[in-house]
């Protein structure tokens, strides 16, 4: 299956890593790099729903979602690409808040066990979820990177049934909002 994929750049990395300690959180992390994860995550639906990586809100949306316009919020896992991967949405966050879409970004490590994220990273956009649907998905620990349990449980919705992100686009327009859009990578 193709999915919308977005190429990370050198620029985008160095915004992102200069972000970091403005909104990294005090929580059980996954990887050494959740925080950086996250936030080229939020660059990636950026760039594919916008066109510009640059209209993030980064720094800006602590405690709300991320992105109003839509109220969508982005999910990010840096993991090697497979379809068995899951959206993931942990059980208390999923209480805290209820984005109209969850949307789950995947950036293409070449390992698991990677410690950091290079240019030219693909990221891709592979579908969305309502917050009904996340709350109803069933939760577990899904584990950390670094070894051993996560610490937390998640609602976890394999991709493939996630929905496709055309699909999120139809739905926006008919509501009279346009996406522009960007070039997808090759995969």
């Amino acid at each position: 299956m193709n999915y919308p994929c977005v190429e990370i750049s050198q620029e985008m990395l160095d915004e992102a890593r200069e972000l970091v300690p403005k909104v990294d959180v005090e929580r059980t992390k996954a990887s050494p790099f959740d925080t950086l994860a996250g936030i080229l995550g939020e660059f990636v639906w950026a760039q594919w729903w916008y066109g510009d990586w640059r209209k993030h809100r980064v720094g800006q949306n602590k405690g709300n979602v991320d992105f109003e316009e839509l109220n969508v919020e982005v999910k990010t896992s840096a993991i090697p690409f497979r379809e068995n991967l899951h959206l993931l949405v942990r059980e208390e966050y999923a209480k805290a808040r209820k984005p109209r879409f969850y949307v789950q970004v995947i950036i293409d490590v070449p390992q698991r066990n990677a410690k950091d994220i290079e240019p030219g990273t693909k990221a891709y956009v592979v579908g969305w979820a309502t917050a009904e649907e996340v709350e109803r998905a069933p939760k577990r620990d899904m584990g950390s990177k670094l070894g051993g349990k996560g610490g937390y449980r998640s609602h976890f919705i394999p991709i493939p049934e996630l929905h496709r992100m055309d699909e999120l686009q139809k739905l926006v327009q008919e509501q009279g909002f346009v996406p522009r859009g960007a070039e997808e990578c090759t995969s």
